[in-house]
């Protein structure tokens, strides 16, 4: 389950990719390290042509304290294992908290990765991508407006939902992982006359093969440190890639627009280079 993800892109190539508008957003820097209690951008069921903030843990409108759920789990209750073969019935919508957001209040979480720790040995941090530059991407989520009882404060809130991880995630290892939406087909997810079946059909686990991984420093924990330095890699990827492919998404303007293709002489740059590269184009830019 994703407790921290990455927003790399400017807020600009996130309107484009997903043909959105962003009116009520006045304030929105490129590079965020999300854990909960953030604001984060998203793309709600009510409005599927505008994105906009909302905190990261989803407080339920019934609910008398500020407790936010960070992750749903698909399967509910079922699969307590987190037994990656699992084939039983989704049951997420039996669960008081998600009955009503499964049908009338589903999201597009955006993202350009997301962080898993390993659940072994000393707990190392990766950072989990889409390989060929495939960002951003949406995660499946669910929302409330959560109106606090004691000061009638409104707060727009979110939660990601998850599945038994994939191969990757195993080899980390972890458990479980968000459910990634397929790209093209993401506005299906917000559709509002989507039956229970399609729902919970769409509450599946992304494949390995288009995704990597790599282990970051611990620091990653510690939001106030360099963006740069915490997402560069301290070891190998987890899945070997062809060179190739990997050449694709060098010198870009940012984590999805892609320029010209590099010649085999020119350097290779790692993704944390790549993102602080385009930080700094922007803020010349602004300035």
């Amino acid at each position: 389950m994703p407790r921290n993800y990455i927003i790399g892109s400017t807020l600009e190539t996130i309107k484009t990719r997903f043909n959105v508008e962003s009116p009520s957003i006045t304030d929105w820097n490129q590079g965020h390290i999300i854990s909960p209690g953030d604001e984060a951008l998203i793309i709600t069921q009510e409005n599927p042509k505008e994105i906009i903030l909302s905190t990261f843990g989803m407080i339920p409108a019934w609910s008398k304290k500020p407790l936010p759920i960070i992750n749903a789990r698909a399967e509910g209750d079922k699969n307590p294992d987190n037994n990656p073969s699992f084939t039983g019935s989704k049951a997420i919508f039996r669960s008081p908290a998600f009955q009503k957001p499964i049908f009338f209040h589903r999201c597009l979480v955006i993202a350009d990765a997301f962080i898993e720790w390993s659940t072994t040995g000393s707990q190392q941090p990766y950072l989990v991508y889409l390989r060929n530059h495939e960002r951003p991407f949406t995660m499946a989520g669910l929302y409330y407006l959560w109106v606090n009882p004691a000061t009638l404060e409104k707060h727009h809130t979110f939660t990601i939902i998850t599945v038994p991880g994939n191969t990757l995630l195993h080899k980390l290892p972890y458990t479980r992982m968000p459910v990634i939406l397929e790209k093209g087909k993401e506005n299906r997810w917000l559709k509002p006359d989507l039956s229970l079946c399609a729902i919970l059909g769409k509450l599946q686990k992304y494949p390995s093969r288009p995704m990597n991984a790599y282990p970051i420093s611990p620091k990653i924990k510690d939001n106030s440190a360099d963006f740069k330095k915490l997402l560069q890699p301290i070891g190998n990827k987890v899945l070997n890639e062809v060179e190739t492919n990997l050449r694709q998404t060098l010198n870009t303007s940012g984590w999805y627009h892609h320029k010209k293709r590099p010649s085999s002489n020119e350097p290779t740059t790692t993704m944390a280079e790549r993102i602080q590269q385009s930080i700094s184009k922007e803020k010349q830019q602004q300035g």
